[in-house]
């Protein structure tokens, strides 16, 4: 039975072994338990050792956790671990808003060290049923609300010099990610280590959510996640100080009367259009569960099946979803703060701290050779250096941060098509991550 450690009171004591006939009735009394348990690949390593020689009857101690056991909001307490969990996100998103150092940090670092100090404190308990339930159904209800406004048509049709930068920066990103593996392959860290060079390869083309889809995917566990997310924000942070100070001599653009947001999709929050984004969701999630099931490929699939028809569906109907845009997007943000806070209470300090150097360097080598080749095949196919500096962030950062940099520079030509493309890195991303993990860096990396 895959799935969480059983309650404590049926583990195995400090006392003789039970006979098997009673260990096997103790297990058929756990048996129709199993559909409601999670079954997601960044939780299942924290349950291995429960499920591994199940037909033996000899007592192993190392099966027994009493640190989880311990913990002072119990793992089947449900209201405690979604008070704790609803906490922590609400906190990290505060922290990014109101706190220069919250800022620093980023809110998705601030809730994932959140998550790790509360279960290294024995607050909470690794593995929680809570957990599951975060990774089955809120995780991949995000991406559609993310992604309502990914209309395809119109990134190619307004976009103009800045896709073709932001495809270079994508290339760029393959190429990084290639040479970084070949100099720092990260083998401390077994099969993670391709796994994790994946995701930061699809958060470099498209944003964080690329990083969620493709480490939920690929199985990558908690504390090599955490330590993909410590190592990304501050590789993010001085990316971009490196970005403006590339930019510093470019002037602004003049400005014009009909200056305005250009249909830029942020607004307010609605309830007609929170709601109806959300029921969307979950029936966009429901056929990306029953279509990845039909291609057997359930176990890590879902996620990019629920991120190609959400895209799809915006192309085909931009009004109707676009519509729906700016509430989905506010939802999603919560329940990606959510997400972060368990990945941090499934992981390891230790872990954490440990593996964050080995991914540090790597991710330093991928942006590196990123922006070199941005800066050399641009200029040498006559872009502008503005639009390759806006494509860039828009790769590394995402449609917000490139946004904020053309509105920063007064490039206001740019802020637009910065967001569009920035839209369809995410769109795109997930795939070419996935694929380029599993068929070139699998390979090189010997697993």
């Amino acid at each position: 039975m895959r799935g969480m450690a059983p309650p404590v009171s049926l583990l195995p004591s400090s006392s003789p072994s039970p006979p098997c006939h009673r260990v096997l009735r103790r297990r058929a009394i756990l048996r129709p338990l199993a559909p409601l348990l999670p079954r997601r690949p960044l939780l299942r390593r924290l349950s291995d050792d429960n499920n591994s020689n199940s037909s033996e009857c000899s007592h192993r101690p190392r099966h027994v956790r009493p640190p989880a056991a311990a913990s002072i909001i119990a793992a089947g307490d449900q209201w405690g671990n979604w008070a704790f969990l609803l906490s922590a996100a609400a906190f990290g998103t505060w922290a990014e808003e109101r706190t220069a150092w919250g800022a620093a940090l980023s809110g998705a670092l601030v809730s994932i060290l959140a998550g790790l100090a509360a279960s290294s404190a024995g607050l909470v308990t690794p593995g929680a049923p809570a957990h599951g339930v975060v990774m089955e159904y809120l995780l991949p209800v995000a991406v559609p609300l993310l992604l309502l406004g990914a209309d395809l048509r119109r990134v190619v049709r307004t976009t103009g010099d800045l896709l073709k930068a932001f495809l270079i920066g994508s290339v760029a990103t393959v190429i990084g990610t290639t040479v970084a593996y070949l100099l720092f392959p990260m083998r401390s860290l077994g099969q993670d280590s391709w796994k994790i060079a994946a995701a930061l390869m699809g958060s470099y083309i498209g944003g964080a959510v690329n990083f969620v889809a493709i480490s939920e995917a690929l199985g990558t566990s908690p504390s090599v996640v955490a330590a993909g997310v410590a190592a990304d924000n501050l590789i993010s942070a001085l990316y971009f100080t490196v970005l403006f100070s590339l930019a510093s001599k470019i002037p602004p653009e003049p400005k014009t009367p009909s200056e305005d947001g250009g249909g830029v999709p942020r607004g307010g929050m609605s309830v007609l259009h929170g709601g109806a984004a959300l029921a969307l969701s979950f029936v966009i999630c429901k056929a990306g569960t029953s279509i990845a099931a039909l291609l057997g490929i359930a176990q890590g699939g879902t996620l990019p099946c629920v991120t190609a028809l959400v895209v799809l569906l915006a192309t085909a109907f931009p009004g109707a979803l676009g519509a729906l845009a700016p509430s989905g997007e506010t939802m999603a943000l919560i329940l990606m703060q959510v997400f972060f806070t368990v990945v941090g209470a499934n992981g390891s300090v230790v872990d954490a701290v440990t593996k964050a150097p080995t991914v540090f360097a790597f991710a330093a080598v991928q942006v590196a050779v990123h922006l070199a080749v941005v800066l050399g095949v641009g200029k040498a196919v006559g872009l502008e250096r503005k639009s390759l500096l806006i494509a860039s962030n828009a790769n590394v950062g995402g449609p917000t941060t490139a946004a904020a940099m053309a509105t920063a520079k007064g490039w206001s030509s740019l802020i637009v098509p910065g967001i569009l493309v920035g839209i369809f890195g995410i769109s795109t991303a997930t795939f070419l991550g996935i694929g380029f993990g599993m068929f070139v860096l699998r390979r090189i990396s010997g697993f």
